[in-house]
């Protein structure tokens, strides 16, 4: 069965150095808070524990397990979690800090979360350059997986009270730092030796792109990489995979839940969110494994459980 999850009080507090510490030290003890950027208000969660990003998307209502943007506080963390090549070095020198999110290769031995991937092998990072979203990063000294903090489907929030109409009851904590000066997503772009692709179009334009790099900048997407804010198609294994199995037969790797054990099990107790943190890394372990053939254990699809339903049936979908 799912944790319990009763309603949760959520304070808005001012943003200053004691609003900071209390939002550094509930992002420690797992929770997500919502908290400023230039662009709009994201729910930011430690990127590299996998239940704390998936509280992010039971308190967003997230239908699916898209790519999450990671927020670092400066170019040495961001060369830590991805590659940056000589096109994406230049983009950086140029627009961070500020609006823009690139598509990277994910760095050997990132500790980012599975989970805040897809499980893909590209990272989505970006350096911010508000205040308070700095403030949190140095103070927790910590990659921040940070989506808009609004219910999923709804406007994203560009000030404190669109937040608390939102998510109230849902997060313990949202930092008021005043309305998001730009108000609007950060571009999202794929760079690339030759050129650069525009996956999401932001505040820094095709042409600003260019202007940087001397090279052309592609828009509209091709569906070869997936990015947040893109209706795409998430990391698949390459094996046939079954759902709703109570046991495997000789061919498959069983991936288990609550009393259903498995060969590996996204979570033992039955936790939703503990199981919707270990799905990638699962899915990863079964693709990877001598058998041909994957088998799922069945979920309840009530809160979270309804997005690890759709990331598993597109797991399933076979063309």
């Amino acid at each position: 069965m799912q944790r319990p999850n009763p309603s949760i009080a959520t304070v808005i507090r001012p943003f200053d150095d004691a609003a900071i510490k209390d939002a550094a030290t509930r992002i420690s003890a797992g929770e997500c808070v919502a908290i400023p950027t230039e662009t709009v208000y994201g729910l930011a969660a430690d990127a590299t524990n996998g239940e704390a990003v998936a509280s992010v998307y039971a308190a967003k209502g997230r239908p699916s397990f898209n790519p999450l943007i990671v927020h670092v506080p400066d170019i040495e963390m961001a060369r830590s979690l991805a590659e940056i090549d000589t096109v994406a070095e230049k983009l950086a020198g140029q627009f961070w800090p500020g609006p823009l999110t690139m598509v990277l290769p994910t760095a050997k031995n990132s500790p980012v979360a599975d989970i805040v991937t897809a499980g893909l092998n590209t990272i989505a990072i970006r350096i911010p350059a508000h205040p308070a979203m700095q403030a949190l990063l140095r103070a927790t000294g910590l990659p921040l997986a940070a989506p808009s903090a609004n219910a999923s489907g709804r406007i994203s929030p560009t000030q404190a009270e669109h937040v608390r109409m939102s998510l109230d009851g849902k997060i313990g904590l949202i930092i008021d730092a005043g309305p998001s000066s730009l108000g609007l997503e950060s571009t999202i772009i794929a760079p690339g030796e030759s050129g650069v692709r525009m996956l999401r179009p932001g505040p820094i334009t095709a042409e600003h792109i260019s202007s940087a790099t001397g090279l052309p900048t592609e828009t509209g997407s091709t569906g070869t990489i997936t990015a947040p804010g893109q209706l795409a198609t998430h990391y698949a294994p390459a094996k046939p995979v079954r759902l709703d199995a109570s046991s495997s037969e000789p061919d498959e790797w069983l991936i288990g839940f609550g009393a259903i054990a498995g060969d590996a099990s996204l979570s033992e107790s039955g936790d939703l969110i503990e199981a919707a943190a270990n799905l990638f890394g699962c899915l990863h372990e079964a693709d990877a494994s001598e058998r041909p053939k994957i088998a799922v254990a069945p979920l309840p699809r009530d809160g979270i459980g309804e997005a690890i339903a759709d990331r598993l049936a597109r797991a399933a979908h076979r063309d």
